[in-house]
């Protein structure tokens, strides 16, 4: 009579030979799952950094751009002429653009303060739609406006205010013998730093107090969203018609655009070790399975006695080196998708596991138990009945 034997009592089988060794069997599960869990937290943390990016692109918009003097044919520092800005503010593709223009002018706390000790902070003038044109929001006060873009008063960036000291409107700062009054503080603009460094004046007055022409320095550009591309291709020429070539135009939001893909850049690495140590995992099935064959050759011997198969034995120690890397796979998906949301939560990111990477993670182990488990199962099949009896 042919001897048959069930799924259900294969996998019933392979169980009670985990439950036999306990403490082995989770050792053993414990170096796929370490192996596992670090490749799934590498995966998921990448993919929630570059997620929380993509994020802030969204809210940021991808709708601005910036109009810059590059250099001259000889290698000189251009400029840009008085006429760009509102050349580029004509564009049908433009919403709103505003300029600014460096003041050759150290912003400081008081007069007693050296003139040398800038702390890093610029002083420029600005047209008073700027704020609109780059998406800044104030945290304090307002910003430039028709009523005080003529009278010297001031808005500080975020950590222009910090340096400074100053967390309300109302103070004074100096600037080359002249007393600014604070009207406003903007909050940190994400897509350009530079605008947080620096406080800003209106036109009238920089013209008035520091004899500042009206040569854009950097000109802020807002484009409609459906033609930003042909914004870009056309602000040079048009901010300088007679030298396009000396225009720098360039997106804020392509900085994070490529922040997000090199995020992506270590990430093999990184999986490369969580291969690693999924190999050694894999190794210490394989080490497990032997033992187990050669601890439980009398078992072996009975059972080929009472008429079970050599691919019976084989597929009883198959199945248990498969049961115990599904073990370790389950065990490790799960502590890095622990991992990855621990760590997305302490960034403020939403915490992302690709499906393809706790899938493809589960497979890996899958196939590693596989082959751990090929060489014990085949080594248990060479047991003859006699042999194996006689060795208890």
């Amino acid at each position: 009579m042919r001897s048959r034997l069930a799924a259900g009592d294969l996998l019933r089988l392979g169980a009670v030979g985990l439950r036999m060794r306990p403490l082995r069997t989770l050792l053993s599960a414990f170096g796929i799952a370490v192996g596992l869990a670090s490749m799934v937290a590498v995966v998921g943390i990448s993919a929630s950094s570059r997620g929380d990016l993509l994020d802030r692109l969204d809210r940021l918009g991808t709708d601005r751009l910036t109009v810059a003097p590059g250099q001259s044919f000889f290698g000189d520092d251009a400029t840009l002429p008085a006429a760009a800005g509102p050349a580029i503010r004509g564009m049908a593709a433009v919403r709103t653009a505003a300029a600014t223009t460096t003041i050759s002018a150290s912003l400081r706390r008081t007069d007693r303060i050296p003139a040398e000790e800038t702390n890093g902070l610029g002083l420029a003038a600005a047209d008073a739609s700027l704020a609109s044109a780059v998406g800044a929001t104030l945290a304090r006060g307002q910003f430039l406006g028709a009523a005080t873009e003529r009278f010297p008063v001031v808005v500080l960036g975020a950590v222009t205010a910090r340096r400074l000291g100053i967390d309300r409107p109302g103070p004074q700062v100096y600037a080359d013998g002249v007393w600014l009054t604070v009207v406003g503080i903007l909050a940190p603009v994400p897509l350009l730093p530079e605008l947080d460094r620096t406080a800003f004046t209106g036109y009238p007055a920089a013209r008035r107090l520091f004899g500042t022409e009206h040569h854009a320095s950097t000109i802020y550009v807002r484009a409609r969203q459906e033609a930003v591309a042909a914004a870009r291709a056309l602000l040079a020429p048009t901010a300088s018609p007679e030298h396009p070539e000396e225009v720098t135009v360039s997106r804020p939001s392509d900085a994070l655009a490529a922040r997000a893909a090199a995020k992506g850049a270590f990430t093999g690495l990184f999986l490369g070790l969580g291969a690693v140590a999924l190999l050694v995992g894999g190794v210490g099935i394989a080490n497990v399975m032997v033992i187990s064959v050669l601890e439980r050759r009398s078992e072996v011997g009975l059972r080929r006695a009472l008429g079970a198969r050599r691919r019976h034995v084989a597929a009883q120690f198959f199945t248990e080196a498969l049961l115990l890397s599904t073990l370790g796979g389950a065990a490790g998906i799960g502590l890095g998708a622990l991992v990855t949301a621990g760590y997305a939560g302490a960034q403020g990111w939403r915490a992302i596991v690709p499906v393809w990477a706790a899938g493809g993670g589960l497979g890996a182990a899958l196939a590693i138990g596989a082959v751990a488990g090929l060489y014990p199962a085949l080594r248990a099949t060479r047991l003859s009945p006699t042999e194996a009896l006689r060795a208890t």
